[in-house]
């Protein structure tokens, strides 16, 4: 057991790999836990409020367990421009169908089902912490939690997965990852990577998880910067956030 732990913490690919994954599985454990009945407590009806945080703070442990494979790269002012930019556009492209679909009032049970893969839905259902409302300190610490979630783990841990590994591993053609300068580009690494990216989401985020994506590979190739595209993706998830919070489109969360 000790030779196979030295040997996962000394691995570049589990080090990239591995808390996102990590991150994927503990994303599934609040479906055990949840119970869709109004009259039942919150830590019931929507456990993600007492999970995230324990999510959190174990896939961060995996991150510092693994710190020593991460080379973040320099991040220049002008890459900063180019990240806020991003984030800007990104999101916008994001939020767009789901901002359409409420501005044509229709009925969500007449519209074809295919609607819902160009992220015309309804958003409305989701990480609500107007379900704390009766507990204001425990509902600013979750959404402090949350905040915390989506603007610095998840960009981490999908970043150094995404565009640190698959870009790069795609690019190899069978070489060690490592030996491939991050940012470098191919067509088959562009498709793989910006799928991959689109279709870990649900269908109603695929178009904008696909502009995304694509958004965030131009970044990667131009800055030749992993940390330039962590910002992005951080400065991109903050801006979601508070449009959360400000719409009450909680389903994005």
């Amino acid at each position: 057991m000790t030779t196979f732990i030295k040997a996962l913490r000394s691995s570049p690919v589990a080090a990239h790999v591995g808390p996102l994954v990590a991150f994927m599985l503990l994303s599934v454990v609040p479906d055990g836990f949840r119970v869709e009945n109004s009259a039942l407590p919150w830590y019931v009806q929507q456990p993600e409020h007492w999970w995230y945080p324990i999510q959190t703070l174990l896939c961060a442990g995996l991150l510092f367990w693994w710190r020593r494979h991460y080379d973040l790269g320099q991040c220049k002012n002008s890459h900063l421009w180019l990240a806020a930019l991003g984030a800007l556009v990104g999101i916008a492209a994001w939020v767009l169908p789901g901002w359409l679909y409420q501005q044509m009032g229709v009925n969500a049970d007449t519209t074809p089902s295919w609607w819902k893969w160009l992220g015309l839905a309804d958003r409305s259902q989701g990480f609500d912490p107007g379900l704390l409302a009766a507990h204001p300190i425990g509902q600013k610490l979750s959404l402090i939690a949350r905040f915390a979630r989506s603007t610095l783990l998840v960009p981490l841990v999908e970043e150094i997965c995404w565009r640190g590994w698959l870009m790069r591993h795609i690019a190899a053609d069978g070489k060690p990852f490592t030996r491939i300068p991050f940012g470098t580009h191919t067509w088959r690494a562009f498709w793989i990577t910006t799928l991959a990216v689109t279709f870990i989401h649900a269908p109603q985020d695929w178009a904008g998880a696909f502009v995304w994506g694509a958004l965030v590979y131009a970044l990667a190739v131009r800055t030749r910067s992993l940390r330039a595209c962590i910002i992005m993706h951080a400065l991109g998830n903050l801006i979601l956030g508070i449009y959360i919070l400000k719409t009450g489109q909680y389903g994005y969360w």
